[in-house]
């Protein structure tokens, strides 16, 4: 199909998906609110970074894998659900062992807080990234989407990273929604005992994300 029918049919896909709530969803309204502005925004750069990944491996063939080889697939999927479990787990126990402990940029001088937000940011990014990256039905939904757009005369790599691109911009688009609401949300409710009922329901839906990767390969 011509270029443009390609990039526009396979921007409402992206954006359909990109609106359904999810994993993403709870990890970058969860940064925002209880971190900070530029630690949301890193959490969202990081998940768009796996995008990327996602279309240049589908791009290549590469997630071709996942769909013909059903152990590396259930290997994959055991992966991202353990590690979210362990992610929701460790946010969880985090929480009852905070006793009415104020944030420490509240009290911080200027250049612990500049260390925080700088730390936020990067952890931010690497959990977003990792995250995306070990959900397989990422690459699955590349893998059965991307043949269906692909357009004439443009390498199946070059044609990959384009559609992710399409689908990154959809991801900005919201997440910066996310990101803004939830910051400007965290100011005015930033309280230990609200961090700490945001944690453990975060945390409890990464456990059960987790539960239901696990659950679907059993």
């Amino acid at each position: 199909m011509p270029l443009t029918s390609a990039l526009l049919g396979f921007a409402a896909v992206a954006a359909l998906m990109t609106l359904i709530p999810g994993i993403d969803t709870a990890l970058v309204l969860r940064t925002s609110i209880t971190k900070s502005r530029q630690a949301g925004f890193a959490t969202a750069l990081g998940i768009q970074t796996g995008v990327l990944f996602w279309g240049a491996a589908a791009g290549l063939g590469a997630t071709a894998v996942l769909a013909a080889s059903e152990t590396a697939y259930r290997i994959m999927t055991l992966a991202g659900a353990a590690y979210l479990a362990w992610m929701g787990i460790a946010m969880v126990v985090k929480t009852f062992s905070r006793h009415n402990q104020t944030y420490a940029e509240g009290n911080a001088t200027e250049q612990q807080a500049n260390r925080l937000v700088r730390g936020g940011a990067w952890r931010g990014w690497t959990t977003g990234l990792i995250t995306n990256l070990l959900n397989p039905k990422v690459g699955v939904f590349y893998l059965a989407t991307i043949p269906q757009f692909m357009a004439a005369d443009v390498a199946p790599l070059a044609m990959g990273l384009l559609l992710a691109a399409v689908h990154v911009a959809c991801g900005v688009i919201w997440c910066s929604i996310l990101v803004l609401g939830g910051s400007a949300l965290g100011s005015r409710l930033k309280s230990a005992a609200f961090v700490t009922w945001l944690d453990r329901i975060t945390g409890g839906i990464l456990i059960a994300f987790g539960a239901k990767l696990a659950w679907d390969v059993r």
